[in-house]
């Protein structure tokens, strides 16, 4: 699943090529990616129609495009991709919405082979749709506060890899990033989360904050064509894992081999060496 980086990557590209102009018309080809839209397909065409879109902005994995004071907002899912080219090319089979601008220049699809992702209209969601109100600030975020997640983190009584996915505590961390930051502030992701000592947290912030920095530098992680940026390119992060996917492999700072953990119906990549196991799951 796309995560904030990758988001981060889509948002800025849909800024310089989207923002500003008006949309003319909306095509559902698929009504299971505007599922949540309540009122259905018809009226998330009808309701776009004639709306100039804003800059987009981001929360974590979510993303949106203010729409007067409405938000036009979209989850990637699994596989899903906000794409803008010719509006002439071909329609492929996995395009699930299409929109066409009054400007008549490229066109934006989302395509998404497994239709996990979703968009929606939310209502007076401009400056931040209700329906993501829930969530966090993300690490990136100018609302993001450094010592109330420090705080969080160190309450809950939970491996800290679990306490970083939870949307709730902080935003856009996903599987990868998150296997990432913990083997630079050497952790292992089954660390009891409220034993963590005040520096361990404080590194793993910046671990976190700098493994997102250096994925936006590569435009993201991408292991297969599912994920890409607004122009169809993949990012080339995956060349700088240290080790998430490399199981086997050595550890880029000591040579000995990663280790894959099964870990909430997935993996969890660490070095025995760097980040050693804790006695009975709680230190």
């Amino acid at each position: 699943m796309p995560e904030l980086p990758e988001v981060e990557t889509v948002r800025r590209g849909l800024e310089r090529h989207v923002a500003g102009r008006v949309i003319d018309e909306v095509q559902v080809l698929h009504p299971r990616a505007v599922r949540r839209h309540v009122p259905g397909p018809a009226d998330f065409a009808a309701a776009l129609r004639g709306r100039r879109v804003a800059a987009p902005l981001r929360r974590g994995k979510y993303l949106w495009l203010p729409a007067d004071d409405d938000a036009l907002l979209a989850h990637l899912g699994m596989s899903g991709q906000l794409v803008v080219g010719e509006a002439d090319r071909e329609l492929s089979s996995h395009v699930r919405v299409r929109f066409t601008f009054r400007d008549r220049g490229p066109d934006l699809r989302f395509i998404d082979q497994r239709t996990f992702g979703h968009l929606l209209l939310s209502p007076g969601g401009a400056a931040l749709p209700s329906v993501i109100a829930h969530i966090a600030p993300d690490p990136l975020e100018a609302a993001f506060d450094r010592a109330v997640l420090a705080a969080r983190l160190r309450s809950r009584r939970s491996g800290i890899k679990r306490a970083l996915l939870d949307q709730s505590l902080v935003s856009g961390v996903g599987n990868i990033y998150a296997d990432e930051a913990l083997w630079r502030a050497r952790l292992h992701w089954a660390r009891a989360a409220d034993r963590l000592r005040g520096p361990e947290v404080n590194r793993l912030i910046d671990a976190v904050q700098e493994v997102f920095a250096e994925a936006l530098g590569a435009g993201g992680t991408s292991f297969d064509r599912l994920y890409v940026n607004v122009n169809g390119e993949s990012g080339y992060f995956d060349r700088s894992l240290a080790v998430y996917g490399r199981e086997g492999l050595p550890c880029p700072r000591c040579g000995t081999p990663v280790r894959r953990d099964p870990f909430m119906n997935r993996s969890a990549y660490s070095c025995p060496v760097c980040q050693p196991r804790p006695r009975n799951g709680r230190v």
